[in-house]
């Protein structure tokens, strides 16, 4: 598998939030954000192939019994659900963070989906090349369907503007997701940024019953890699 990146830090979004985790970040994505925060997995993927075996000497090398698989897109990595049932089998909580685009059947304990909202749709960066692609994948109800029936989930939004609610409250609405398995984060990269949305998206969670996310590895690290 091609992988980015493995470090240990904590889990920074969603409802495990503060839990220390070892992340497995792989290279490769079938979406390209224009406001991605991991270019060196999409728009320019890096990395270095590691068997199975390496990756779990390597997590094993931390002491601890959670484990994050990220990217880039995992749920598209050659070899993922055979990685997942190793991790399942060597008894760590696994969480698997991906977009929803693409089903496949892993070991998992909390499938944290990410669907893209029409503010992700790259229009004018590298020339606007990737946007109907994008476009076209960002958004597969029949899959996050799929995903959130055979595991337990969190939806996770990215909102960079006010008027992005209305847009996920139509998704949520399409999926039949309860309010409570909805979290929103203010879109950024800055602890700048974070504050500012953050001020007037958290009115928004109260209105509509969402749940908020802060970016906690934002907040402590900045914008730095590895966290």
């Amino acid at each position: 598998m091609k992988i980015s990146e493995i470090f240990y830090s904590i889990q920074g979004e969603g409802t495990l939030v503060g839990v220390p985790s070892v992340f497995v970040r792989t290279s490769g994505c079938n979406l390209r954000c224009t406001w991605c925060d991991t270019p060196y997995t999409s728009w320019n993927p890096e990395g270095s192939d590691m068997s199975h075996d390496a990756i779990l000497q390597t997590v094993r090398d931390f002491a601890c019994r959670h484990v994050v698989l990220t990217g880039g897109e995992p749920m598209i990595a050659p070899g993922v659900a055979a990685l997942t049932r190793l991790f399942k089998d060597a008894g760590w909580h696994i969480t698997i963070e991906t977009a929803g685009t693409v089903f496949a059947e892993v070991a998992c304990d909390l499938m944290s989906i990410s669907p893209k909202l029409a503010n992700s749709t790259p229009t004018e960066r590298d020339g606007g090349r990737w946007a109907v692609m994008h476009e076209r994948l960002r958004f597969q109800p029949d899959v996050l369907k799929k995903l959130m029936a055979a595991y337990d989930y969190q939806l996770k939004f990215v909102v960079a503007a006010a008027g992005d609610v209305a847009e996920l409250e139509r998704m949520r609405l399409e999926l039949n997701a309860p309010r409570e398995k909805v979290l929103v984060m203010p879109e950024g990269v800055t602890r700048e940024a974070m504050q500012q949305r953050g001020l007037w998206l958290a009115e928004l969670c109260k209105q509509h019953g969402y749940r908020f996310s802060p970016r906690l590895h934002i907040d402590i690290w900045g914008d730095k890699r590895g966290v």
